[in-house]
């Protein structure tokens, strides 16, 4: 059973910082592509970021491209979003997810099999 935990959300004012963590149980963890998705008000969830099973490759939605990064530490089975210059537009929930697939970066939800509860972001004008 795979469990994912997202922490280091908060309310930040626009073109501040805040940096998601996200912790996995599991074995696994260092096998398979990792993502970040958020949802905003009455949104689809949509793809932010995402990471393959090595850290060597990485794909971001043109949204965030410049001001997010993704990191993973295979070590300690985490993944991490950085997020610099923060807009009011990136007011949403995110969610870590573990793709199904280990070096292929997938954008769409059907392609991600566990997900964690999700941590809110609020960013201020």
């Amino acid at each position: 059973q795979v469990q994912l935990v997202e922490s280091g959300g908060g309310l930040v004012q626009a073109g501040g910082s805040l940096r998601l963590s996200c912790a996995a149980s599991g074995r696994t963890f260092s096998s398979y592509a990792m993502g970040w998705f958020r949802q905003a008000p009455g949104k689809e969830r949509e793809f932010v970021a995402g990471i393959s099973y090595s850290g060597g490759s990485t794909n971001y939605a043109d949204s965030v491209k410049g001001r997010f990064t993704i990191s993973r530490d295979n070590a300690k089975n985490t993944v991490s979003l950085q997020m610099n210059s923060l807009k009011p537009e990136d007011t949403a929930v995110y969610y870590c997810a573990r793709s199904r697939k280990t070096t292929a970066i997938a954008t769409m939800q059907a392609e991600y099999a566990y997900w964690g509860q999700g941590t809110q972001v609020t960013v201020s004008s």
